[in-house]
């Protein structure tokens, strides 16, 4: 039985000085899958060392893949080639991370040896036909357990054709899983977009000097290249930093900056949405990392207004939304979200525990079939059950900013797999949080 971890917040406290986050989940899942499939040494730095990138280091591991790390976010990786992974003697957990099994599907799926994939309990209940389909269509053999979900069984030596495939939802997670099974794929495979998704794998994929084309949602490339080892420096993960310029706007007399923090154009949905709901956000010292945008935000508290969500921002914010609710119930007027139905097939159903968790705490939130209304008022104190799900345990615990009495937030171990360490930074920035 896993020992249960609990947070206290006090209510009250700003956020100030200066805070780095840990590196991109997103982007570090996707050097250790790059890495472990180029020829030569692979340098990461800033590598996210939560239980979920773990998992996936974890399985290159088991296919031997030799690697030094990681320590304080540095990894070496000895990449093996595309075709040289090996048989694990194992199943391959992949904990927590739907990014893990959904990319990791398509790697495998143009192995000539014999897989299966596990989860968590979370994990085990999320929907896996949107990769499955598609790449049977390439000509694999998966095999999924009940209801399409988790574990998924894959037979290694089927021959992988190229495919164009318009994908029926926008989602980063099947477009990647494509793309790298196409790089086992004889021929062309396209894979073209309803909206835009995260582009992290197209540039990882360049960086690793892997010709990709992409034109107008339309993203192409030709299996049978090579990947070519190179050093990747993984920015802060907006996702992280996102509770931090939620807690600094909400928080009366917060004046924070957020170092190093990623700001790709296919993940800013987060600074365009509180931009609209009146955040005072500066954008300082833009750079260019390792082909990814990087640059320190300026946050200071400022008086919030509801808004309609623009659909349009949805697939760019869509990991932000529990910490935009909080947000919004701290801003003055309704808030509408509509067009994110994906946010119920998160780790948990992220609208449903979002608006159960909001009206613990006294905000009026009503549910809709593919999004929330909240209407911005006073935050009571109260008890929160966060469902074993990260990010709504961290919303809540910057809730306690804003609130009149303390909130206890339940079941937050699971912080641990896309930020550790968390409760100790917020504390250092000024969150009043113990874990009890």
């Amino acid at each position: 039985m896993h020992k249960t971890i609990d947070y206290l917040i006090q209510p009250g406290g700003k956020l100030t000085g200066r805070v780095r986050v840990p590196g991109d989940k997103s982007i570090s899942h996707r050097s250790v899958m790059l890495g472990s499939l180029a020829q030569g040494t692979t340098h990461v730095s800033g590598l996210l060392e939560g239980e979920d990138v773990l998992c996936t280091l974890g399985a290159f591991r088991a296919m031997g893949v030799p690697a030094e790390g990681p320590d304080r976010g540095s990894l070496t990786i000895h990449g093996v080639g595309l075709h040289g992974l090996k048989p694990p003697k194992n199943i391959l957990d992949m904990g927590n991370s739907g990014t893990a099994m959904r990319l990791m599907a398509g790697i495998l799926a143009g192995q000539d040896f014999d897989s299966e994939l596990i989860g968590d309990e979370s994990l085990s209940k999320r929907p896996m036909k949107r990769v499955s389909d598609p790449l049977m269509r390439m000509g694999a053999s998966i095999e999924t357990a009940e209801g399409e979900r988790p574990p998924l069984k894959i037979k290694g030596g089927q021959k992988l054709r190229g495919l164009d495939y318009p994908m029926p939802m926008a989602s980063a997670q099947v477009k990647s899983c494509l793309l790298l099974a196409g790089l086992y794929a004889e021929g062309e495979t396209i894979v073209t977009e309803p909206a835009p998704t995260r582009d992290h794998t197209e540039r990882m994929l360049r960086g690793f000097g892997y010709s990709v084309q992409t034109q107008a949602g339309r993203v192409s490339l030709r299996g049978g290249g090579k990947l070519l080892a190179c050093h990747i420096d993984v920015p802060a993960d907006i996702s992280s930093a996102t509770f931090f310029l939620v807690g600094a706007s909400i928080a009366a007399g917060s004046d924070l900056i957020l170092e190093h923090v990623g700001i790709n154009p296919t993940r800013i949905g987060v600074i365009n949405i509180l931009k609209l709901m009146g955040a005072n956000l500066e954008i300082l010292n833009s750079r260019t990392v390792g082909g990814e945008p990087v640059a320190d935000i300026r946050v200071r508290a400022a008086k919030l207004r509801g808004i309609h969500i623009p659909e349009e921002q949805v697939p760019l914010a869509i990991d932000e939304f529990p910490a935009l609710f909080i947000a919004a119930a701290c801003a003055e007027g309704e808030t509408t979200l509509t067009g994110a139905h994906e946010l119920r097939v998160k780790e948990s159903d992220r609208i449903a525990v979002m608006a159960q968790g909001l009206k613990q705490i006294g905000v009026n939130a009503r549910e809709t079939p593919d999004g929330i209304v909240i209407q911005g008022g006073a935050l009571h104190g109260g008890e929160i059950q966060s469902h074993g799900d990260h990010r709504i345990a961290m919303a809540f615990a910057m809730a306690g900013l804003c609130a009149r009495q303390p909130i206890t937030v339940r079941d937050c171990k699971n912080v641990d797999t896309s930020f550790p360490g968390f409760a100790r930074l917020a504390a250092g920035a000024g969150l009043s949080i113990c874990v009890i």
